[in-house]
Formats: C-alpha cells, structure tokens, sequence
C-alpha cells in the first residue's frame, strides 16, 4: 500500500519491535519522518538505524510511555527536532507474561502495570504530544486498542479492561479534537504473530500448536495477522485520503469478531 506522506512528521510509541515496528517502518517508507519512543533504548535505536538504512528518516528516543515528565520532554524534542508533528500513533502495549488466571487470582501488580501502560500510557502520550499537532491545526492519532477491548475474552481482565478503555478513549478524543482538524481513530488487531506470539503459534515442528490450532479455530482466515497487515490498515487511517473518518475502530481480525460459527 502507497501514500503520499512526504513532509509529514510521524510519532509511534512501541515502534521498537512487533507491530509497533511495522508501522514505523510503513510510514517511513511512505515518506514520513518518523520518531520511535520505546522504553527499550536499545532496540529502537537498532530498528531506528535499520529504518534509517533504506534513505528514510527515522530517531529513536527513549521513554516510558506513561511517564508525564519524560512524555513532555519527548514533546519538546520532537517539535524542536523537527517543528512539528502530523501523525501520533499510540502502540505501545504489554498483557501478562504470567499464566492467564481469572479474576480472582489476577495479581494486582500485574493489573497494575497492564492499566499504566495499555490505558494511561494513551493518555499521557496523547496530553503531551497532541498540542505539538494543534499549532497547525491538523494531524492524525491512531491508537492500537484489540479485538480484545470489543469482545469479552477470559483470563485477561487487566487487557481486556485498558483495551476497552482505549475504544472508548478514542471516541472521546475524536470528538474534542475532530473540530479543531485532528482525526483520531483506532485500530484493534486479532491474533498477530509477532517474535513474541510465535511460540504460542507455532511447535518445535513449523506447524500449528494444538492450542493455536483451536484458537485459530474461530477465525475465519484461519491464521494469525501479519503485522503488516495490522500497519497497512493504519497506514489507512493516516493517508489524506481519510480525511473523513474520524471516531472509527477498524477491526483487523480475520473475520474473528463477526460471529463467525465452527460446525460441530
């Protein structure tokens, strides 16, 4: 997918790796200058020079998405760096790396830092950097919710409630900032293969885990997304030629949420 992003300064938290950096990537060779905010310094800046070695232009800058005083800073470096800022998107995401329990069991730490990081993090990153955008009137925010912040899953509370959080934040901040030339939509992925979900998907063998095979089971494409496939879609919503959607959650799940039904 092409479109014309040239002049056009881009913001992707998370951008370091998965689809974070497939999006940084899609923007950048579509003509964006693009800046990478990552709490791993250290691989955004090795994605950032390998964005860099195709002739784009692409920075890393380390930050903790949900931290205000490092996020206005982040602000200030952008808009003097590049003196201005056209397209913010909020990637940046974590869900437990401990086994799936229910609510009852869910650890409040684990709850804690998913909130801080899923929900607050949007919310931080978006106060800081959306002023830059209003200097000119214009701009575009993509957040990265899930199919997850749509549907009831189980075994996820801490995700599924920033995710839902994060639809419902959208909405609200399309309709303040709408008016004043900023589009903001959000993108909700299904199952993606990322480095980090490739053993979930995929055995020792190269082919599908009994429990990937039943998850993919209720996906009509039957696979998991590439991510990018998940960065073409934002790719979408940042291109001019969007310019008359505004509050959209564009599902990118293989036909997941539609209700698709398995014959027993």
């Amino acid at each position: 997918m092409r479109v014309d992003l040239a002049d056009h300064v881009a913001v992707v938290t998370g951008g370091a790796a998965g689809i974070g950096q497939a999006i940084a990537s899609a923007l950048a060779l579509n003509g964006a200058k693009v800046a990478i905010v990552d709490i791993d310094a250290e691989r955004a800046q090795a994605t950032a020079r390998e964005i860099s070695s195709n002739g784009a232009v692409c920075v890393a800058i380390p930050a903790d998405v949900a931290d205000p005083a490092r996020m206005v800073a982040v602000a200030e470096e952008v808009s003097g760096r590049f003196g201005r800022l056209d397209i913010l998107i909020n990637s940046a995401g974590i869900n437990t790396r401990r086994d799936r329990v229910p609510i009852h069991e869910f650890k409040l730490d684990d709850w804690n830092k998913i909130l801080e990081v899923d929900l607050t993090g949007v919310f931080v990153t978006s106060r800081s950097l959306v002023p830059v955008m209003l200097r000119s009137g214009h701009g575009r925010v993509v957040n990265i919710s899930s199919i997850a912040g749509l549907v009831p899953l189980r075994l996820q509370s801490a995700f599924v409630a920033a995710k839902a959080g994060v639809v419902n934040l959208t909405r609200s901040m399309a309709l303040e900032l709408g008016p004043r030339g900023i589009l903001v939509n959000a993108v909700a992925p299904g199952s993606t293969l990322t480095a980090g979900t490739e053993a979930l998907f995929y055995g020792p063998d190269g082919a599908y885990t009994e429990k990937a095979a039943s998850l993919l089971a209720h996906i009509p494409l039957g696979r998991p997304a590439r991510t990018e496939e998940i960065a073409s879609a934002v790719l979408f919503l940042v291109a001019p030629e969007a310019s008359y959607v505004n509050g959209a959650v564009l599902t990118v799940d293989g036909g997941w949420t539609a209700g698709y039904a398995r014959d027993w």
